[in-house]
């Protein structure tokens, strides 16, 4: 399995012990708002509380060095989805880095020429 995948499958189950493996022990998240960056015990805590329910989860390019993943993110506080897309770094086999571009969703979006 992928690292993209098998972190997806622990995000998604809660599994926070999978979590902890995948992630690496100098893990650093760089979200699209806020101008922050966050740790590793940070994303667990995420995990923990169920902040972000994410839907169509895909991988869009892996190898051993990085990886650009896609889905949308529906969060807990009811804030507007968001369509996300990932960046990650990996070492030794687990997630060093992730940074995120994000582009809300209303209520009413279409697909530019759909009806």
């Amino acid at each position: 399995m992928s690292i993209i995948d098998a972190y997806n499958e622990a995000w998604r189950n809660g599994n926070i012990e999978a979590l902890t493996e995948i992630l690496h022990d100098d893990f650093e998240f760089n979200p699209h708002v806020g101008g922050v960056v966050m740790g590793k015990s940070d994303i667990i805590a995420f995990a923990q509380m169920g902040a972000v329910t994410p839907e169509n989860q895909r991988t869009l390019f892996e190898n051993s060095e990085v990886g650009v993943a896609h889905s949308i993110a529906h969060f807990a506080n009811g804030s507007t989805s968001e369509a996300v897309l990932s960046f990650l770094r990996f070492k030794d086999g687990k997630i060093l880095s992730m940074e995120t571009g994000a582009t809300p969703l209303s209520d009413d979006y279409k697909l530019v020429g759909t009806d």
